[in-house]
């Protein structure tokens, strides 16, 4: 079955940890063991895996991403979201993960991040688990 999350994001570049809201849907599930695939269908969004014990990470990648691809850089794209679209592209719209007695597979640090780049928007995540 595939499932729909609607995002609310809040600024232009924001990372919102959506793990809690996968756990949720997991245990309605009820896969026992599998994988999972998050999609997210937009071009100027992403989805990634990183620490979730220190904000100050989260911080750090925003920095760091708008330094390397900045919001103006004389793009030939009209919008004026180009560097949303490449950071999009850098960071991907997939994650699999893996599913083992119901529940994710994650290191102790990591979180599922649904990335924003051209926000704020309302954005949709969608989620799909396979049973093997």
């Amino acid at each position: 079955m595939l499932h729909k999350l609607n995002i609310k994001t809040h600024s232009k570049v924001e990372l919102i940890d959506i793990t809690s809201r996968i756990r949720e849907l997991l245990k309605s599930e009820k896969i026992g063991n599998g994988s999972i695939q998050i999609h997210v269908p937009h071009t100027t969004a992403a989805v990634t895996i990183n620490e979730n014990a220190d904000p100050a990470v989260k911080e750090d990648i925003i920095k760091e991403i708008n330094k390397i691809i900045p919001f103006s850089d004389n793009y030939s794209h009209r919008e004026g979201n180009s560097a949303a679209h490449l950071k999009s592209s850098l960071f991907g719209v997939d994650q699999n993960l893996l599913i083992d007695n119901n529940e994710l597979v994650l290191g102790t640090w990591q979180a599922v991040y649904f990335c924003e780049f051209d926000g704020p928007r309302t954005r949709n995540i969608y989620i799909k688990f396979k049973k093997d």
